[in-house]
């Protein structure tokens, strides 16, 4: 699709992935809710398959291809959560995967590409090797690219996550915070939020190592991600230019967490609530107990983002 999805496309695309995903839980916890002074109601994508929203945004852009483009196979880059999202979209439907990953993505979501069924090529940890390697991927096969986040389709999926935390709580949320990488998702949250939920602020929630979209945002201008240095390795990619473009228009603001408060707050949501998240998803709770204030006596949505950790590298 070529344009900024609407009202419309993000019900169509909801309907057309809820076969293939789960209609993930909301939880709530109190001792959260005494420690942060708000209410919170966490959208648990860790429970999503694949372990993680991305399968979402995966599904809508496969089940979106012509016949042609299925026969053709697909091609991504991605750290692991988009890449296990694209390869179990093409093994559901029949379609050819080949996905770049870093050679320091974590094991786990290397072995569960593999298991998918897709072809896995490793390149070295850089953006521009990823999306060199990609490159080369589709010159050789004429695969179709589906980008992990700077693609509407991508975006429209994603935003299916914050429409059924909007539909499944009875309060009218003041807030939805989520992760901020490549931004589909907080685009994504940001236009569900517009459609379906007038008056729900959305803000961006991003560690201070990897802080390319606060810095994009603040400047307005595109800045590049250079260098990250973050435990949040679904979050040191570049902040993409269609989304870009949907955050400036639709979300409030963009907080910041450190490595040690995405810990702590990581270890929180394990302790607390009894569920298994992966630093990326701690970022929003991270940002929020830094700035308790903003929050006090708010109903706060957050989406936690994935569940995809590796447990012989646990920061706590």
């Amino acid at each position: 699709m070529s344009k900024v999805p609407d009202q419309e496309s993000i019900m169509a695309a909801h309907e057309r992935v809820a076969p293939f995903i789960h209609r993930t839980p909301v939880y709530t916890s109190e001792s959260l809710n005494k420690i942060a002074g708000a209410n919170l109601f966490f959208k648990c994508e860790n429970f999503q398959k694949v372990g993680a929203f991305k399968a979402r945004g995966g599904m809508n852009a496969v089940l979106s291809l012509s016949a042609k483009d299925r026969k053709a196979g697909v091609a991504t880059h991605s750290s692991g959560n988009h890449a296990q999202a694209v390869a179990m979209a093409a093994r559901e439907n029949g379609v050819k995967a080949y996905i770049v990953m870093p050679s320091n993505s974590a094991s786990v979501k290397k072995a569960a590409v593999l298991g998918y069924g897709a072809e896995l090529i490793e390149c070295e940890p850089t953006l521009q090797a990823r999306e060199d390697t990609l490159q080369k991927v589709i010159e050789e096969t004429g695969a179709i690219l589906i980008h992990p986040y700077d693609d509407y389709r991508i975006i429209e999926g994603q935003g299916t996550a914050a429409k059924e935390l909007i539909e499944d709580i009875n309060e009218r949320l003041d807030y939805i915070l989520t992760p901020v990488g490549g931004g589909g998702m907080l685009s994504g949250t940001s236009l569900s939020a517009h459609y379906f939920s007038k008056g729900t602020k959305v803000i961006g929630c991003e560690p201070s190592g990897a802080d390319d979209a606060y810095r994009s945002f603040t400047s307005m201008k595109l800045v590049p991600q250079t260098n990250p240095q973050t435990i949040c390795d679904g979050l040191r990619t570049s902040l993409g230019g269609k989304p870009f473009e949907i955050i400036l228009k639709h979300v409030e603001d963009i907080l910041l967490a450190d490595d040690a408060e995405i810990v702590a707050a990581m270890q929180l949501i394990w302790e607390r609530m009894k569920i298994v998240v992966e630093s990326s998803s701690a970022v929003p709770l991270a940002a929020l107990l830094r700035n308790k204030e903003r929050f006090a006596g708010k109903n706060v949505g957050i989406v936690i983002s994935g569940g995809n950790v590796d447990l012989k590298a646990l920061p706590f």
